[in-house]
């Protein structure tokens, strides 16, 4: 049996995520020791908790040591299946960290997955939901995975309630991929949006991130403002991307809090893409770290410049390269440069 340990470099909730899914593609036994143990709570939460349970559901898997707190467990998958399925995090956990877990290795299934997932769609942490809609499911389509997600209702923190739809078509292979070309910026385009706070937060935080973004001489700049008050608790935030044309993958986010001005909120967006858009790389530094499992699975060789390659990123290639027995090159640069040969992982459903 494989063991990985989950204190190696971030020592965070990632490394659970990439070995379940790795794990669930090659029908491998895996353990997973010092979860999460560089953290101030070490342990399974009750979003991890959901995400290996939903995994073992979608695989047929026994689990040892499933259970809140858990620092420790052994994962043993069947076979994989599609299907309808619903899920309830149960608190504010990320939504989009679920589906990290799960898209790696659901593209192998027999049949198309639908799934509702509730829980955190706009939190901390994490990957907003609405960056995982407008840069990273347009990237995942662009390598040939059919996947639609569609936002049903925000769920922000402390009571969650989110709820997401998505849908993946398996498919046979991933043919090797190379994202090198940025482009030129097109258009930037963006969502501020607002739950139970008045409209104005929202329009503020729009104003803002467009004035930085016009000073900084892009002139095609578009934010949608999207007032809601279907979630639980309040809350707000910026998502903002970059159309090029190469159909590059670059976006960044900013979440409100109490007492943080919602012009701040705005400009941290905006300053955050403008970072990302001076490396010129084709994928920032948050996609940097998502795309290494579909790297590694890949049939031939592929390969990517991000902006910046992060903790987060070298801890999955860590996870990657020992359970798919691949090797990674990596340029650690600004921007960095990651290329490997993938094991090829075919959907022997197809």
């Amino acid at each position: 049996m494989l063991e990985i340990d989950g204190s190696f470099l971030e020592g965070g909730g990632q490394i659970l995520r990439t070995a379940i899914a790795l794990s669930a593609v090659l029908n491998k036994d895996v353990k997973v020791v010092n979860i999460r143990s560089k953290r101030k709570k070490p342990g399974l939460k009750p979003q991890h908790f959901a995400s290996v349970n939903m995994v073992a559901k979608l695989t047929g898997a026994e689990v040892e040591g499933l259970r809140i707190g858990s620092k420790e467990i052994v994962f043993k998958p069947k076979t994989i299946k599609g299907g309808s399925f619903i899920m309830d995090i149960g608190t504010a956990g990320s939504v989009t960290l679920v589906l990290q877990t799960l898209l790696p290795f659901i593209i192998y299934a027999p049949t198309k997955l639908n799934l509702v997932i509730r829980g955190g769609t706009n939190v901390a942490f994490s990957p907003q939901v609405d960056y995982f809609i407008n840069v990273f499911t347009r990237w995942a389509k662009s390598i040939g995975v059919e996947m639609e997600l569609e936002l049903v209702k925000r769920g922000t923190y402390p009571k969650g309630g989110g709820v997401v739809k998505v849908s993946v078509k398996p498919l046979k292979t991933i043919q090797g991929f190379s994202f090198l070309e940025r482009g030129e910026v097109k258009k930037i385009k963006g969502i501020s949006w607002c739950e139970n706070l008045p409209l104005h937060v929202c329009k503020r935080q729009k104003e803002s991130a467009e004035k930085l973004l016009y000073q900084a001489g892009y002139e095609d700049v578009e934010i949608a403002v999207q007032a809601g008050k279907m979630s639980r608790s309040p809350g707000s935030g910026v998502v903002v991307w970059a159309e090029t044309t190469n159909k590059a993958f670059i976006g960044a986010d900013s979440l409100g809090e109490r007492g943080k001005p919602a012009e701040k909120v705005g400009r941290e967006a905006a300053n955050k893409l403008l970072t990302e858009l001076t490396l010129k790389a084709p994928l920032d530094k948050h996609m940097g770290d998502q795309v290494i499992p579909f790297m590694g699975l890949a049939q031939g060789t592929s390969q990517v410049k991000v902006t910046e390659i992060t903790r987060h990123t070298k801890t999955n290639i860590f996870v990657t390269e020992k359970i798919l027995k691949v090797n990674f090159e990596v340029e650690d640069d600004k921007p960095g440069l990651i290329r490997v040969k993938g094991m090829g992982a075919q959907n022997k459903f197809i």
